[in-house]
């Protein structure tokens, strides 16, 4: 393993970027962000947040996502369709709420912004897939599944159809659909 240059990061500086960059997010919106204007605000050099992050979308993900994370919980309840309804649910009306709407946002900006999307993708999407895999795994575990289960295409399965509400047709989200959706996939995947 390579050892990192340069001195290691001053959380409490990080930390200072992290919340003025989501600062400015729900000020301004993704576009009129820029690390000048977080440098400016956090009150350090351009130089320091270029150190630490590659561009200006990497560094407004990480802030969003260090706000966002203490929203979206991982359930463990013992129970795979009550984790599967509690996390569908936590996620849907957090997409739902202003941060969601910036994050929204943030997917538009993406279809034009290649290093943007790779930030969203791997720094919200593929730790999120990753949280819903692992709720499967603990149900196959204990059975409540079938073991031959295909996790990536449940989790489709339970998190296109909000996607596709929410940037495509614009239908109802609430809970009660949430409910539906996942009790729909959980009948088709559960052990028999």
């Amino acid at each position: 393993m390579q050892a990192k240059r340069g001195r290691p990061r001053n959380v409490e500086t990080q930390n200072a970027i992290l919340s003025v960059s989501y600062d400015l997010l729900l000020e301004m919106g993704f576009g009129a962000v820029t690390v000048e204007k977080i440098a400016d605000r956090a009150k350090v050099s351009k130089a320091t947040i270029y150190k630490w992050w590659p561009n200006k979308a990497a560094v407004v993900m990480d802030g969003f996502l260090s706000a966002a994370t203490a929203r979206l919980p991982v359930p463990d309840t013992g129970e795979v369709l009550q984790d599967m309804l509690a996390h569908a649910t936590n996620m849907a009306r957090f997409m739902l709420s202003r941060e969601g709407s910036i994050f929204l946002e943030i997917i538009g900006e993406g279809q034009m912004d290649p290093a943007l999307a790779e930030a969203y993708r791997t720094r919200y999407i593929q730790p999120r897939r990753q949280e819903v895999h692992g709720i499967l795994d603990r149900g196959i575990g204990r059975g409540e599944l079938k073991k031959d289960l295909d996790r990536a295409l449940c989790t489709d399965l339970v998190y296109g159809p909000i996607f596709y509400r929410l940037l495509v047709t614009g239908d109802r989200i609430d809970d009660t659909y949430i409910k539906e959706l996942v009790t729909q996939v959980y009948e088709g995947i559960r052990a028999d």
